[in-house]
């Protein structure tokens, strides 16, 4: 039997990864403060239903191609499998509440978090996603027959009662705060969710060995960061609460940030990247970074601009349109080598002059199935040990 999971970092030489997949994405139906109406593309608020076979057929292609190029660099990819039950817009329950259909399984990052030889399903606060987990039960059963060292866990599964959410967040976010009140929202980590249960995305933590870094987000709470931490103070290992400037993202702010890895990318030990449009405000945060003589280098901002009537980005109501924090949605295949969206140019121009090998990747269709080359990719074992790449706490 040989070593299957181990990842400590997100910049170590990649040797195998798990990519999603866009067959059986659909448009959720609403649930308890997350809509995602989109008339344009054909599901006024309140409908809902499977991703057209065309935009399916157009990111299936290029997650090909990405998958192909991975492989002849000679990197092991284990593909997703979807579960029959997510081919179709029907029902799902648990005793507690009834959702009218899922969303897929582009993002395995999201549901997944994996540090070192563990993988822990995560507590995630979508009824719609409760499930998704089951797309990648085969694979992990296979790592734990094969692999004797994989730690296999999973953190409290949510019960996702109406307490987990604060009553008609939504509406009021959007239809009675001034700008200033949504504003200080972000800075008081005041959004949906209550703090009834633990509540967390894989997907906003962000690995630098004996450190995680943790987006302070919509998508998780108090109690989820808490749990995260008692979960890996025994193995040593530090979370840190991370605070972005999220007023000032694109041209009216971003009142309900979802994930780290849009704005915030540790390239190599001592090079940090980070997004212009959401700057770091935790000034603790950019402190230990410094103190470690780490590099902070602000990124050459987005370029492409995005048009997409369907998506479960919602940029902006309706679907995902102009430029976008996916910018920085990149992968790291080793230390010194990156891939990135291909339309990204000033991203990329900016890699190539620091040196940095940049691998270009078609990935604009995919985007609408709610991410890019991060999103929907899960290290699974990279060239790495745990190291402390912050003895200067």
């Amino acid at each position: 039997m040989s070593k299957i999971v181990n990842s400590w970092d997100e910049w170590s030489p990649l040797k195998r990864t798990i990519v999603g997949r866009v067959q059986g994405t659909q448009l959720p139906a609403p649930e308890p403060n997350w809509q995602y109406p989109a008339p344009k593309g054909g599901f006024p608020l309140g409908t809902w239903g499977m991703f057209p076979e065309e935009m399916v057929e157009k990111a299936d292609e290029q997650m090909t191609a990405f998958v192909k190029m991975l492989e002849k660099r000679g990197i092991v990819v284990d593909r997703v499998d979807v579960h029959p039950v997510m081919m179709q817009p029907i029902p799902v329950s648990t005793p507690d509440w009834t959702q009218l259909n899922m969303r897929g399984i582009a993002c395995p990052r999201d549901v997944f978090l994996v540090v070192g030889n563990e993988i822990i399903e995560t507590a995630g606060c979508h009824r719609s996603r409760w499930y998704e987990y089951l797309n990648l039960r085969p694979l992990f059963q296979r790592y734990f027959r094969e692999d004797p060292e994989f730690l296999w866990a999973a953190a409290p599964k949510p019960r996702l009662t109406e307490k987990s959410y604060v009553r008609n967040w939504d509406y009021i976010s959007e239809h009675v705060w001034t700008k200033e009140e949504k504003e200080q929202s972000v800075l008081d980590w005041n959004f949906q969710l209550t703090e009834e249960e633990p509540l967390w995305d894989g997907a906003d933590c962000a690995r630098a060995g004996k450190d995680l870094f943790w987006h302070i987000s919509a998508v998780c709470n108090r109690a989820g960061v808490d749990w995260v931490t008692r979960h890996y103070a025994e193995k040593g290992i530090r979370v840190h609460p991370v605070l972005f400037d999220h007023r000032i993202g694109g041209s009216e702010g971003n009142f309900k940030p979802w994930h780290i890895d849009g704005q915030f990318t540790m390239v190599r030990p001592g090079l940090l990247i980070t997004n212009r449009n959401c700057p770091i405000l935790s000034e603790n945060i950019i402190d230990l970074f410094k103190k470690n003589d780490w590099e902070i280098v602000v990124d050459a901002g987005p370029t492409h601009v995005y048009n997409h009537p369907l998506s479960l980005i919602c940029t902006s109501a309706g679907g995902l349109h102009g430029t976008s924090l996916l910018s920085m949605n990149t992968l790291s295949l080793g230390p010194n080598t990156i891939c990135v969206e291909a339309h990204e140019t000033a991203y990329m121009e900016q890699l190539d002059k620091m040196g940095i090998e940049v691998v270009p990747v078609p990935y604009d269709q995919v985007a609408p199935f709610g991410g890019e080359l991060h999103c929907t990719t899960l290290d699974i074992y990279r060239e790495s040990t745990l190291e402390d790449y912050f003895p200067n706490q």
